[in-house]
C-alpha cells in the first residue's frame, strides 16, 4: 500500500483517475499545478506526490500564499540578509532555502501579487534566488507544487496573473474532483472520519443510521471533504449515543440541493413518507435514479449519445427518449 493511501480515500472513477497520476507526477522534476475547489484535498495530494518520489527524505514545505500580506511574502519565500531593513539584526533563511533538495508547496498561488510573481518566475527559470538585501544569488534545488481554487487562465486573460509564470507552473497539472462529483465516496469518507473522531473523543464504535446516510448523500457539499469532516467531527463530539441519525448531523438546509428530490429529502430528515402510496414513492425513487444515472453517463461521455447509450446497453433511440423524458440536453455535457 502506498504511504498516502490512508489519507486520500475514495473508490470513485474520477478520484482514482487523478490519484493514479501520483506516481508519474512524483517521478518528474517538472512543476505541478493542482486545481481544485476549497476543501478537495490539494495539500494532501501535494504531500502524496512528494512522499512518493525521490525527494521523500527531504523537506516538504507548505505555504499558504493567501495568508501572508505582500510585504511579508517575499521575506518568507526568499529570506533576508543582516541589515536588509530596520530590525533585521540577523540573517534569516527563507522557505526556498528550507525546502532545498525537497518540495515547496505554494497553496493559493493565485493570490500572489504581480511583483512576487515576477520573482518567483526567475526562481523557476534559473533555480536561484536572491534574499532581500543581499547582492548574491543562491542556487537551490526545489520541486515546486502549486495549487489554486481559481481558474488561472481567466486571471491571465484579465492580467491578474503573469502568462509566462502560468506556463512555467502548468507543465504538469491535476484537477481534483469536488465531492459532489464523487458521491460514492461520501459514506466511505464519513466512516473514516467517524473512526478518527470516535477514537479522539474516547467513544466506542460509532455508526451511521439510514437517515444519516441519506442526509449525507443528499448534501451539495460546497466545502467538499473539509466540510464533511467538520460535520462528522461535530456529530461525534455532540452525539449522546453511538448511532448517528439525521438529527445528529449539523448540515444547513440550504446545503440540500433540489436534485436530491423529495424522497431523499424526507429520508434525510429522518421521516417516513406519510403521504403517497407505495407505488407513487417507488416511481419517484426510480425517476431520481434515472435522472442521476443519465447525468453521470452524459458527463462521462461528454454528451456523446451513441457512447452513452452503448455504456447503458440501450438502443440509441430509446436512450434519446429517456433524455427527452427528463429534459436533458446532451449539449450541456459536451466538452466543447
Amino acid at each position: 500500500m502506498s504511504s498516502w493511501a490512508g489519507e486520500l480515500i475514495g473508490t470513485s472513477r474520477c478520484f482514482l483517475q487523478v490519484t493514479g497520476m501520483i506516481p508519474l507526477l512524483s517521478k518528474s522534476k517538472s512543476t505541478v499545478l493542482i486545481y481544485g475547489e476549497t476543501g478537495t484535498g490539494k495539500e494532501l495530494f501535494a504531500r502524496a506526490i512528494h512522499y512518493s518520489g525521490e525527494r521523500r527524505g527531504k523537506p516538504f514545505v507548505p505555504v499558504n500564499c493567501a495568508a501572508l500580506p505582500d510585504h511579508l511574502i517575499e521575506n518568507e519565500l526568499f529570506g533576508h540578509s543582516k541589515g536588509a531593513f530596520t530590525g533585521a539584526l540577523i540573517e534569516k533563511p527563507g522557505l526556498f532555502h528550507e525546502a532545498d533538495g525537497g518540495t515547496l508547496f505554494l497553496d493559493e498561488i493565485n493570490s500572489l501579487s504581480l511583483t512576487v510573481q515576477s520573482k518567483l518566475l526567475r526562481v523557476l527559470q534559473d533555480q536561484e534566488f536572491r534574499p532581500l538585501g543581499s547582492t548574491k544569488s543562491r542556487k537551490v534545488d526545489v520541486k515546486i507544487l502549486a495549487a489554486t481554487n481559481t481558474d488561472l487562465r481567466y486571471l491571465v486573460e484579465t492580467r491578474q496573473f503573469r502568462e509566462d509564470l502560468f506556463h512555467r507552473l502548468n507543465v504538469l497539472s491535476a484537477v481534483l474532483p469536488p465531492l459532489r462529483d464523487r458521491k460514492e465516496d461520501i459514506l466511505l469518507l464519513a466512516d473514516h472520519f467517524l473512526k478518527v473522531y470516535a477514537k479522539e473523543f474516547g467513544r466506542g464504535a460509532m455508526t451511521l443510521g439510514q437517515s444519516a446516510k441519506a442526509k449525507l448523500l443528499g448534501c451539495a457539499w460546497s466545502g467538499n471533504v473539509r466540510e464533511l469532516e467538520g460535520v462528522v467531527h461535530r456529530a461525534v463530539a455532540m452525539a449522546s449515543g453511538e448511532l448517528l441519525e439525521a438529527q445528529d448531523l449539523d448540515v444547513p438546509e440550504n446545503n440540500l440541493p433540489e436534485s436530491a428530490g423529495p424522497t431523499m429529502t424526507l429520508l434525510s430528515r429522518g421521516l417516513m413518507p406519510s403521504e403517497g402510496s407505495f407505488q407513487e414513492m417507488k416511481e419517484k425513487v426510480i425517476e431520481e435514479f434515472e435522472m442521476a444515472f443519465l447525468r453521470e453517463l452524459l458527463s462521462t461521455h461528454h454528451g456523446n449519445i451513441s457512447r452513452a447509450a452503448r455504456a447503458a446497453k440501450k438502443e440509441r433511440r430509446a436512450f434519446q427518449r429517456l433524455l427527452q423524458k427528463h429534459g436533458l440536453d446532451r449539449r450541456t455535457f459536451s466538452a466543447a
